[in-house]
């Protein structure tokens, strides 16, 4: 039986309590504002989209309307504007020319059905439908229906793609014919240069079993079922939000990251370029100038000749899209950017081919190297000088993924990505040397299992533990966090279930392991406060916090081997319904976690904020509630690494923000299709929904 809400019911708390009048906001000359009404009166908590296309990127600002329905759209430069309503409850309204310093009286439209009303719903609510197995179903996979939970959400599918837009909860027509929706959707998942990664979880880590759901859970929608749940209207805090948008890179590339700050001090090139990572899609580096609304590129190159290039990737089945074009080509395949103190952007980017070069391997007398040789990198470093233009190779032994600069006399640049060790370069003794050799080190994850304070020879994994030996973890960091707190470095243990997070003590060379304990698994992204707490994004649905200032047993010796401190454990439920076979566990699939150490959004130090993959936007914890930034316009919009940049700090809340690209790997698969380019959004909290 299809499940339709009826909108009069599902509608009538976002109207009620509407005040019947209240004063117009006063327009500035660089200003849009007026009052949002439907037929029902004042709309509160619908946003309001100003979109232009005089500049050389896509440049839309968006706003909240407060609870009589007023807006304002602050700082817009000097443009032709056209002006809308969308919101929960509506269809969009007809779009409006305008120009800034115009007040603006706007006409929302009540959506005719419950049909029409979902089509904005975030994603998560589409994706709430999807039916979940029973455990014995899964019964191979560790963790079970968890461990199939953590696949199909933040650690696989939902980790490249917003399942549950558009794109996704339909099958394209484009795809071809098929006898059934299984047989389509195992086609589908061919598609592409990325078509054996997808067809391999799905077919090889997950046995098959996703096709039968995914099929199911199309075919419902296709034939009429909606959403169980209706989402909420922006309330309290979330009415204060100003976004704007613009594009980059081109609608073949996705980006992975951004950086236009130093995460150590975010007054660092106030109101400076933003440059992206566009990981395995092209080498032309995206560099946004978010002043004059210009976006460029800078060609990223390759030491050696014989670097691997994404291009000859094969394409596995025909995209729905892009046919048998190889849309990829990337030898650089950089991953994250991270500003230093001098403005140089560090990326984590692929120099050469795999082999290490001999001073990683055994034989060689660098220290790291006697301890624990490293035959190949996958990823290297690489700096981009902005002032010079000039692109700088770093080789290092070990593998780079996530980057982050230490608070140290030596900047010390801290990697993940690694197998199964921490690496670290010593950026100062670069710059005074140039010897990359001698300024890397690394060392694997080793427990202290007997206790004594000291690293010592040490069990591989797998072997038995001994009590006068220590013990190797065959683990590397995906996430990577530098601890302010007491200079330890802290990372997160994915791709396991139901994972875990390390600390390394860079005096000592040793590492505790805390895996997440039920509720929570599926560690991916993470990131820490300036109090060394631990937050981390799970597929449980969960915002994970650890503190271990919590824990009351030992920290080292034979029983601190990763079950010892569920008591540090806390979790914070992320917005978004339910499974119906779970409805106890959000279907929220965050990606990553980022921690505003600074206040850089305004509100407040050290708030954790998790990427809201399924809910075009992130969550932010305040007060021990969630927050949700959200881009209503375009639709899909999925939030991988994201940075918040201080520009101007005696300018309030119009000098602060955090900056996010979206990272969805198919940017065609957000609203407007193929031909869209990707995103970078700027988040700002004002103090009101009317202020300028």
């Amino acid at each position: 039986m299809v499940r339709a809400i009826g909108v009069a019911a599902v509608l009538l708390c976002w109207v009620a309590g509407a005040p019947a009048a209240a004063a117009q906001p006063r327009v500035a000359a660089d200003e849009i504002g007026g009052r949002v009404r439907s037929p029902r009166g004042a709309e509160a908590g619908v946003w309001v989209i100003a979109e232009t296309h005089d500049f050389q990127t896509r440049f839309a600002k968006i706003v909240v309307t407060d609870e009589a329905g007023r807006y304002l759209i602050p700082e817009l430069p000097r443009a032709k504007y056209s002006v809308w309503v969308r919101g929960y409850g509506l269809s969009d309204s007809v779009a409006v020319d305008a120009t800034p310093g115009q007040h603006l009286d706007l006409a929302a439209v009540v959506a005719p059905d419950a049909a029409a009303a979902a089509k904005i719903y975030p994603a998560a609510y589409w994706y709430a439908m999807m039916k979940i197995p029973e455990d014995a179903k899964v019964a191979a996979l560790p963790g079970r229906r968890n461990g199939y939970l953590m696949w199909m959400k933040n650690m696989g599918c939902v980790g490249c793609h917003q399942l549950g837009n558009l794109a996704t909860r339909t099958i394209p027509e484009s795809l071809g014919t098929f006898k059934s929706s299984q047989e389509a959707w195992t086609r589908r998942l061919q598609s592409g240069q990325a078509g054996s990664q997808m067809i391999n979880i799905a077919q090889g880590v997950l046995a098959g079993i996703p096709i039968h759901y995914l099929a199911d859970w199309t075919d419902r929608i296709e034939g009429g079922e909606l959403p169980a749940a209706a989402p909420t209207r922006p309330s309290g805090i979330e009415r204060n939000i100003v976004a704007t948008v613009r594009d980059w890179a081109d609608a073949k590339a996705y980006l992975h990251d951004l950086s236009g700050t130093d995460r150590r001090n975010p007054t660092l090139n106030g109101n400076g370029l933003i440059y992206g990572a566009p990981e395995l899609s092209t080498d032309d580096f995206p560099v946004l100038d978010p002043k004059n609304n210009v976006a460029s590129t800078f060609k990223a190159t390759v030491r050696d000749a014989n670097t691997p290039t994404t291009h000859d990737d094969p394409v596995l089945g025909a995209s729905p899209y892009w046919g048998e074009e190889r849309i990829w080509a990337s030898q650089a395949n950089a991953h994250n950017p991270m500003l230093d103190r001098s403005g140089r952007v560090w990326y984590t980017a692929r120099i050469r081919a795999a082999d290490n070069p001999p001073f990683c391997k055994a034989g060689s007398s660098h220290p790291s190297a006697r301890a624990f040789p490293i035959n190949t990198s996958e990823r290297q470093l690489a700096i981009y000088e902005p002032k010079s233009r000039k692109y700088i190779y770093v080789d290092t032994c070990y593998s780079t993924h996530h980057l982050q600069f230490a608070e140290d006399s030596n900047d010390t640049l801290w990697t993940s990505g690694a197998r199964e060790v921490v690496g670290w370069f010593d950026t100062r003794k670069f710059d005074q040397t140039g010897d990359a050799a001698a300024s890397q080190g690394w060392a694997p994850v080793v427990l202290d299992l007997n206790g004594n304070g000291r690293l010592d020879a040490w069990t591989e994994p797998g072997q038995p533990a001994d009590s006068k030996l220590d013990q190797r973890l065959a683990v590397g960091f995906y996430a990577v966090m530098p601890n302010p707190a007491d200079g330890s470095v802290w990372g997160s243990v994915a791709f396991r279930y139901p994972g875990a997070i390390v600390r390394f003590d860079p005096r000592t060379r040793l590492s505790e392991i805390y895996n997440v304990p039920a509720p929570g698994f599926g560690v991916r992204g993470a990131d820490i406060d300036r109090n060394g707490v631990v937050w981390v994004s799970l597929a449980s649905g969960d915002l994970g916090e650890f503190d271990r200032g919590k824990c009351k047993g030992p920290l080292n010796g034979p029983t601190a081997t990763g079950d010892h401190c569920p008591e540090g454990w806390s979790f914070h439920r992320l917005p978004g319904p339910g499974f119906a076979d779970v409805p106890q566990m959000s279907v929220e699939s965050s990606y990553y976690t980022w921690v505003d150490q600074h206040d850089t959004l305004g509100l407040g130090a050290n708030v954790p904020i998790a990427t809201g993959n399924l809910f075009d936007g992130v969550h932010a914890l305040v007060g021990g509630k969630f927050v949700t930034l959200r881009i209503p316009y375009p639709l899909g919009f999925y939030a991988k690494g994201l940075e918040g940049r201080i520009d101007d700090a005696a300018a309030g809340w119009k000098g602060r923000g955090i900056w996010i690209t979206s990272g969805d790997r198919t940017p065609w698969h957000k609203e407007g299709g193929k031909g869209t380019k990707p995103l970078v959004v700027r988040f700002q909290i004002r103090p009101s929904p009317l202020a300028n």
